[in-house]
């Protein structure tokens, strides 16, 4: 760790602002009263966290959340510090300072952590467990849309030379699309149908683990009971959120995830906005997955279909099947209906309620 003596060491910091780098960081101290203490680097692992901030007086610490906050933040309170973990798209002064560098973020971090915390828009960082088992849901899904993605090329190259492959799910398709691939084609091709098995393999060997977290997380049963909601939509909303009692209502969550329209409110200007995509990207793209599900022509009739059907202007036919609608209207119906999910998901894992898929209908028929 490199200090400058000429602020007198850390024994009178209170405040210190680590600004996250891959290999070295940079980190500023302050006292009670604003005036820099300590400056320096430490590297980026945790002997070299230990060396810099471990056997000193507790700090309030503030670092930008990143690739290493996770685990930065926890082996730093671990030595008994007071960690903020900052959110840099909501603090303009980080993000938008057209003069940034490593020092002066760590002196901003320092500093708005002796003003006022909350300025920073602290987040809290899942529990170690939950990191984990997180990792094994977002491969699975980075595996998923790898296969997704050389089947949709196999069949195009296919199709432009005038054939096509039959129709089959992607877990079948190593076994049953090989066979129809054009001689001519086969030593560009077979190559990539390999992989797909390969994949097809690896998401086997995953969907093992996901049986086996459903063991750990026995509050998926009560989100499952949702028709659209799956083992890996259960698992992603509760790794993501972990505790239910973070919130103070369910209406909460949605902000968390992103899932409301941003508002730029001035004077008699309200326009009308795109959701904020704050949060986790990954439960979100989960929760509109099952959204589409709900809305889809598989989806189970219940209040929350029924809902997002007329969102949509899409009504049924005699025959079972639905209109199309606007795909405009449709997409943000489907968003919307994703919103309520995160609402209805939070109310059940709260309470361990029974869900009722027609509550409301039923409300009006009493009434």
């Amino acid at each position: 760790m490199k200090k400058n003596s000429s602020f007198g060491g850390g024994a009178r910091t209170r405040f210190v602002g680590l600004d996250l780098a891959d290999k070295s960081s940079r980190f500023i101290g302050i006292d009670g009263r604003g005036g820099q203490t300590e400056e320096g680097a430490v590297a980026m692992t945790p002997a070299g966290l230990e060396r810099a901030f471990g056997g000193r007086q507790r700090c309030r610490i503030a670092l930008e959340t990143g690739t290493h906050s996770p685990w930065v933040s926890l082996a730093l309170t671990e030595m008994g510090h007071e960690v903020i973990v900052a959110n840099p798209r909501q603090v303009a002064l980080i993000y938008r300072n057209k003069r940034k560098s490593d020092r002066i973020d760590a002196r901003l971090l320092a500093r708005l952590a002796r003003s006022d915390p909350e300025l920073l828009y602290p987040i809290r960082h899942r529990s170690k467990q939950a990191q984990i088992d997180l990792a094994v849901l977002r491969s699975r899904d980075l595996v998923v849309r790898t296969r997704t993605r050389l089947i949709n090329h196999v069949r195009s190259v296919v199709k432009s030379h005038g054939e096509r492959l039959p129709s089959c799910g992607a877990d079948a398709f190593a076994k049953k699309g090989a066979a129809f691939i054009p001689a001519a084609l086969k030593p560009a091709l077979s190559p990539l149908v390999d992989q797909i098995a390969g994949l097809t393999a690896t998401i086997k060997g995953y969907d093992q683990e996901i049986e086996a977290m459903l063991e750990r997380y026995r509050e998926a049963a009560v989100l499952r009971q949702v028709d659209g909601v799956g083992p890996l939509t259960a698992l992603v909303y509760i790794l993501t959120l972990e505790d239910p009692a973070r919130f103070a209502t369910n209406r909460d969550v949605p902000a968390y995830l992103g899932l409301v329209p941003g508002r730029k409110q001035t004077g008699a200007s309200d326009p009308e906005m795109h959701i904020t995509k704050a949060g986790d990207a990954f439960v979100r793209k989960t929760l509109v997955q099952a959204a589409q599900h709900v809305m889809g022509r598989f989806g189970a009739d219940c209040d929350l279909r029924r809902w997002g059907l007329r969102l949509a202007g899409i009504s049924a036919t005699p025959g079972g099947g639905l209109t199309k609608g606007s795909k405009q209207r449709k997409k943000k119906a489907v968003v919307a209906v994703a919103r309520k999910l995160a609402v209805l998901l939070h109310a059940l894992w709260r309470t361990g309620e029974v869900y009722e898929p027609f509550r409301q209908a039923e409300k009006k028929e009493a009434a």
